[in-house]
């Protein structure tokens, strides 16, 4: 079995999307990145790339490369449980929280859990989505950004 742990976080500004854990939530702001800056989805493929020992995001899906200009972060998701499943393992579970002042995400958390679940071909039992609040404390919380931060176990497959 092997643990791997992932963060990410990105600044909030206008005219994008918020997606998160694979999910639009209604929101006024989006998250700014070269991809759909999905911040949930990123630390969670982070964290499967290190428990796996390939790496991490920015070496497999490089900014640099325009190819993954406003991609899908569900499909990085997909080709990442790609390759940690070639590397010989399979994924036993995943833990993550979202850092978010706002939006109030916990409406939000099931269906995010049932989006990440299906990419991660896991149980949605197998799955935590939570949310916390930074409490005003820093740039999340005077809602500069979102942030998101995950751990994942997986084991070999022989």
């Amino acid at each position: 079995m092997r643990v791997g742990i992932g963060y990410d976080a990105h600044r909030l500004r206008p005219g994008r999307d918020l997606i998160l854990g694979g999910v639009r939530i209604d929101h006024p702001l989006g998250l700014d990145g070269h991809s759909d800056a999905d911040v949930l989805t990123h630390a969670i493929i982070d964290a499967l790339f290190g428990a796996a020992g390939l790496g991490d995001i920015g070496q497999h899906f490089p900014a640099s490369d325009p190819k993954y200009k406003g991609a899908s972060s569900q499909e990085l998701l997909a080709t990442a449980v790609r390759a940690v499943t070639e590397a010989g393992y399979r994924i036993v579970n995943v833990d993550s929280t979202v850092i978010a002042e706002e939006p109030r995400l916990q409406l939000h958390l099931g269906a995010m859990r049932s989006q990440l679940a299906t990419a991660l071909d896991v149980d949605p039992g197998a799955v935590s989505v939570k949310a916390t609040s930074p409490e005003g404390l820093g740039a999340l919380g005077r809602k500069e950004g979102i942030a998101a931060q995950a751990v994942a176990l997986i084991e070999a497959t022989s």
